[in-house]
């Protein structure tokens, strides 16, 4: 997927935009892929609730990727697969490989996020979903590579400075347009 021109977090072609990836998506190398800008790695990206809370996640130096070691983050989520039907089931691959949850939420396709500021976000076109565990457990899979769970808001906003980019830009546009009270609706 090209560049796609524009900053942040939009709304606009949610509808159209898994047929777009069916469409015109390809598989690139990955080890191509993270240096080539001028291809874009489509990857889910889940925001998950519990009620007002947010899944927050801090990586640890055990990671693969030394760019994100020390970093928080609220989206969870990854690369898409050859073997991805489309991005709602890669989502749901990741979902299975990244969290111990014995649930699957339904994920709701909130915005598409794009970041060429950074290294990490210029090759990477963001689909940004949100789902509540609905008061469910949930914990991370490889406690190794990462610690964490669901805070407060204004735990987010205290961590703001060291969150990865994309979860500023995604934390930034869901208070901006998510209503307060309760998100039994996701």
């Amino acid at each position: 997927m090209d560049d796609p021109g524009w900053q942040g977090v939009r709304t606009v072609g949610l509808d159209g935009f898994a047929d777009l990836v069916a469409r015109e998506g390809r598989f690139i190398l990955r080890s191509i892929a993270e240096r080539d800008r001028s291809s874009k790695q489509v990857v889910p990206y889940l925001v998950l609730h519990d009620g007002e809370r947010t899944f927050l996640m801090r990586r640890t130096r055990a990671g693969a990727d030394a760019r994100l070691h020390d970093r928080y983050s609220i989206g969870v989520g990854g690369h898409l697969n050859p073997g991805d039907a489309d991005v709602l089931s890669g989502l749901r691959r990741e979902w299975r490989e990244e969290l111990e949850a014995d649930f699957t939420p339904d994920f709701r396709l909130v915005g598409l996020l794009n970041d060429d500021t950074t290294e990490v976000g210029s090759v990477h076109l963001g689909a940004v979903y949100v789902a509540d565990a609905a008061g469910r457990p949930v914990g991370i899979r490889e406690t190794d590579k990462l610690s964490g769970g669901f805070v407060e808001a204004a735990l987010v906003a205290a961590v703001s400075d060291r969150l990865e980019t994309w979860s500023r830009l995604t934390f930034d546009f869901l208070a901006a347009t998510e209503t307060p009270g309760p998100r039994a609706d996701l």
